[in-house]
């Protein structure tokens, strides 16, 4: 496992904490107070999402569900409207069915137990480490995407961090680091929040300042003029483009058609337009629940929206007056919705957008 040479496990933590208390963030809305469920719901927010967008989400999610049990006991729709923007709805739901285990399993707290943590849906190792050093300040390491970056490079580890073996080299070294008897037992909270701020702020991925860095002493990819390729790219693959049509309709009350997603999938459960994979479905989909001519439908400009794995260009075709049929009507997966009530429920972000601009 190479190591920097004179890159001691005591000068890592403690040139980092020395940094943090000087230019780390102290002002983040979940540290104020920080409490087991704001930290919890902060890491959840903060996978795959930036501070900077996920902090008024934070603040408006907590202002409407304060504490666990209330999540636990809020309607889903109403979790992932206060979602809705976010993207990456699995975090939702899945935080949603975690606070109910935390009711019906640990008397409706966090457990301060690593193994229970991550027994909880949506909660890996690492996430559940950041729980317990911030929360509790308990000595664990943790390994995210910000870690594995500082790592890689103050290490100079080679590989794609996401490679099981690679992955198992960087955990190892984070708990070693986390070990270190420099590392005081009052300060993992900071030291946990400090490896964060290193990746997020000055070992960032692109135009790293490794000229302010606490750590550029020992840093191996510094000293061998590495930087720019570590940590090792993921392995690069043609993304697909699917298109698809969307269908606007509206009532003479200019209430919108929508329709409830799938609970697995693409923005599983969330309520969005109908949607066809082309013209024809789009067309027999129309004839088969509403009145109307098909053809008199408005084009509007197609939409573009990116997944993880995959590209997706939507085709709004919009129409206004339109009468559903009388076998169809309202149901638990298909509902009129006046304006109104758009902000209460959970509609993907490219679907709110189009909505809104209407407005």
């Amino acid at each position: 496992m190479p190591v920097a040479a004179g890159a001691g496990v005591d000068a890592f933590a403690s040139r980092l904490l020395r940094w943090f208390d000087v230019c780390g963030r102290h002002d983040l809305p979940w540290q104020h107070p920080r409490t087991p469920y704001r930290v919890w719901l902060s890491e959840i927010m903060l996978q795959q999402t930036q501070v900077k967008t996920a902090a008024p989400y934070f603040e408006r999610f907590v202002a409407a569900l304060p504490t666990l049990p209330e999540l636990a006991a809020a309607p889903q729709d109403q979790v992932l409207a206060l979602w809705s923007g976010l993207g990456y709805y699995a975090r939702a739901r899945n935080l949603h069915a975690a606070a109910q285990g935390c009711v019906e399993r640990h008397g409706g707290e966090l457990p301060r137990d690593l193994d229970a943590l991550t027994a909880l849906p949506g909660i890996g190792r690492s996430t559940a480490a950041a729980i317990l050093s911030q929360a509790w300040n308990d000595r664990h390491a943790i390994l995210d995407g910000n870690v594995k970056r500082v790592l890689s490079r103050y290490h100079g580890i080679d590989g794609y961090p996401g490679l099981p073996a690679v992955e198992k080299q960087l955990w190892a070294l984070a708990e070693r680091h986390v070990a270190s008897p420099d590392l005081p037992d009052t300060r993992l909270a900071d030291y946990t929040q400090a490896q964060m701020d290193l990746g997020a702020t000055l070992c960032t991925r692109a135009d790293p300042a490794c000229v302010l860095c606490p750590l550029q002493d020992d840093c191996v990819a510094r000293r061998e003029g590495r930087v720019a390729e570590l940590p090792t790219p993921k392995p690069g693959k043609a993304v697909p483009q699917r298109h698809a049509q969307v269908l606007w309709l509206q009532d003479a009350q200019a209430r919108v058609l929508l329709q409830r997603r799938p609970p697995v999938g693409i923005w599983a459960s969330l309520w969005t337009l109908p949607q066809a994979e082309d013209a024809a479905a789009a067309q027999a989909w129309f004839a088969a629940h509403a009145h109307g001519d098909f053809a008199a439908a408005q084009r509007l400009a197609p939409i573009a929206h990116a997944f993880s794995h995959y590209k997706l260009e939507l085709q709004p075709l919009r129409w206004r007056g339109i009468a559903l049929r009388d076998a169809v009507g309202d149901n638990d997966a298909l509902r009129w919705v006046a304006r109104a009530e758009l902000s209460e429920l959970g509609i993907p972000a490219p679907i709110r957008r189009l909505l809104e601009s209407d407005a």
